[in-house]
This record gives C-alpha cells, sequence and structure tokens, in this order.
C-alpha cells in the first residue's frame, strides 16, 4: 500500500511502516536542519515547505497517511500551550489533507502529555474532527519498552480506519520480554568521541558513524534527579535535547543529597558522560547504517529525539495491515513482526 508521511522528521515512522511492506511515496518536512539527513536514508521525494502551503491536490493519492505532528507544544517539558500554539494548531493541517485525500487509514503520533487534563477538551475536538472526516478512531497511550525498544517511551498513538472498511483496529499486545542497554548498545563502550569545540561534530571519524556525544556542564536541573539506568535496565526516554542525554550505564547511580539534588559519585566522575548520538538512535532501534548528517551534534540528538522507535513504528504498521486485510479482532495473534538478526552491527541480535 502506497503512503504519504507528514512532519516525516528522521523518518522513524517511515522506516517502521517500510519494513512491514508499506510504500513510502511522498515525504513532507520543514526543518532543514533534518533535510540531509532524510533525502540521503529514505527513496521517498521530500517536500520542503511549510505544511500549510501545500495544497492537497498537490499531494498524491495514497492508502494511508502517518505522522506525528510538532509536540513542544503539547509536552510537559515545553510549552503546554497544546492547541493554542501555532505548533499544536498543525494538527488542523493533518486533517485538513485527511479530509481531501480520504485514504483507508491514518496514524498519527504524540507525546503523553497531550492526555493531561488541561488538554482534554482540545484532544476531544481533535477526535471528533477525525471523526466527522469518515474515520472510526482508536487512541492508546503506548511504552515503547514493551514492544522491543531499550527505552522507557511513552507516546500517544491515534489510529482511524475509514468508516466504509468493514474492520475494527486492535493495537498490538505487549511483548513478554524486554530488551536492556546491554543488549543495545554494549558493543559500543570503548569506542565513542567526544564532540569538538561548541558542540561540533568530529565527522567522519567516529569509527562507528555518528558515536560521539556532547560535553559540557549539567545544570542544576538536570541533576534534580538520578539520571543513570543500568546495563541490565531499559534507558531513560530519548529527548531531542542533547544536554537532556541520559548518562551512559558506564557510570554508577548517582547519589541522592537531599530532595531535588544528586551528585556524581566521588571517584568515579570520569564514568558520567552522556550517551552517544549513535546510541541514541540504537535505542530508538536505527540501525547504524542509517547516518545522521549535521555539522552541530545539537542536531543529531535533536534528530533522533523526536523520531518515532522503528520498531515501534513496525509494530503499529503490522496491526494496521492486518486490520485492513483481514477486517477482524482476532488478528491480533498474527503480530509477530520478523526482523533480520544483523539489524545492527557487532553482536546484537535482539531485534
Amino acid at each position: 500500500m502506497d503512503i504519504i508521511s507528514l512532519f516525516a522528521g528522521a523518518g522513524g515512522l517511515d522506516k517502521g511502516f517500510e519494513r512491514v511492506g508499506f510504500n513510502v511515496i511522498w515525504a513532507n518536512e520543514y526543518d532543514s536542519s533534518i533535510w540531509e539527513t532524510y533525502e540521503n536514508n529514505h527513496i521517498a521525494p521530500l517536500d520542503k515547505r511549510d505544511i500549510r502551503q501545500i495544497k492537497s491536490n498537490e499531494i498524491p493519492e495514497c492508502d494511508g497517511i502517518i505522522g506525528g505532528t510538532p509536540c513542544q507544544s503539547w509536552s510537559e517539558a515545553g510549552s503546554l500551550r497544546g492547541i493554542d500554539d501555532a505548533r499544536g494548531k498543525l494538527f488542523f493541517e493533518f486533517i485538513r489533507i485527511l479530509q481531501d485525500k480520504r485514504p483507508k487509514f491514518f496514524l498519527a503520533e504524540n507525546v503523553s502529555g497531550m492526555l493531561s487534563n488541561r488538554h482534554r477538551e482540545a484532544v476531544e475536538s481533535i477526535i471528533s474532527m477525525f471523526e466527522e472526516a469518515g474515520y472510526n478512531v482508536y487512541m492508546q497511550l503506548l511504552n515503547a519498552s514493551d514492544y522491543g525498544v531499550p527505552q522507557d517511551r511513552k507516546r500517544v498513538f491515534y489510529v482511524g480506519i475509514r468508516n466504509d472498511l468493514d474492520c475494527t483496529f486492535v493495537f498490538p499486545p505487549c511483548r513478554e520480554k524486554k530488551v536492556n542497554l546491554q543488549q543495545a548498545i554494549g558493543d559500543l563502550n570503548d569506542n565513542s568521541l567526544p564532540a569538538l569545540n561548541k558542540h561540533f561534530t568530529n565527522g567522519d571519524n567516529c569509527i562507528v558513524p555518528n558515536h560521539e556525544y556532547m560535553i559540557g556542564g549539567f545544570s542544576s536541573i538536570f541533576m534534580s534527579r538520578n539520571r543513570v539506568r543500568s546495563w541490565d535496565e531499559q534507558s531513560y526516554t530519548i529527548q531531542a535535547g542533547g544536554r537532556h542525554a541520559p548518562i551512559h550505564p558506564q557510570a554508577p547511580k548517582m547519589k541522592f543529597i537531599e530532595h531535588n539534588k544528586r551528585e556524581f559519585v566521588q571517584g568515579a566522575e570520569h564514568l558520567y558522560r552522556r550517551l552517544s548520538v549513535r546510541e541514541c538512535a540504537r535505542i530508538q532501534t536505527f540501525p547504524d547504517s542509517f547516518k545522521f548528517y549535521y555539522n552541530n551534534v545539537s542536531d543529531g540528538y535533536k534528530m533522533i529525539g523526536n523520531a518515532v522507535p522503528i520498531r515501534l513504528a513496525s509494530y503499529m504498521a503490522k496491526a494496521i495491515s492486518l486490520c485492513l486485510a483481514n477486517g477482524a479482532e482476532d488478528t491480533v495473534a498474527e503480530l509477530d513482526v520478523e526482523y533480520n538478526d544483523s539489524y545492527y552491527l557487532g553482536e546484537n541480535t535482539w531485534i
């Protein structure tokens, strides 16, 4: 089936859907710092215009629309202005194109902050507009760690199935076994590079592409709680800001001093470094063959932190594919996405 990707970013959703057999035929991304990365890792033509300036008849016909609208206005770490923020209003552009193209399905993803009480009226309005566009809407909060992603990452997913199709969507069931940091990044421990002055990239000097980490001090907010997860745990959420990247699991858990204050364990300060861009990409289930292009490492962290984990996207794509093919709830038993053991470099065979 042919799909289009709105607010594509680096294309985590796109890669996940492609792995299940969907064909991305057109994508849109307005942020110029992402263009080189998308175009070097995807085949689909990239429309670089502001989505508000693109007429629906300029977009190809498709079977589905996928996308994650900018999340800052809905995030607890952002402005929390929701639909009152210009970025929050971009949901209307998604709905506009959906109404005009009338594909079989859509998938929209956003941060868990959308479910806070302050946004309830706006979210109910968005769901109503999806329904008025002619779709049965299914919404659920998912944690990526339940789908083989080595990270606690809660996100809201909206799935819509055109209401003239006789099928009921079922969200994919959780995997019983979680993936930990040792499995995901254990082979990368000894070959990372610190970023250059002013966070400039080391470029092709990295042994593994993008295996470099942001340097510099840690804010009092960062030091307010433990930022270290052990090798046998899942990572904290990979965020879009490099300064907020979790600490590498080689370090001991941070020492509690008092409420909202922790410090690095004395004598082990050298072990406290941020996860590298590549390590964050691994945790987001991007393969090492997916290279991120940037001059400043902060842009690498941003692209990765804003992406949907490829593995989670694959589970969602498989569930949608089975729904459209079988039209029955018992398709849940078939949600077993096959993966290539050589997906990562090194000895990782967990995906």
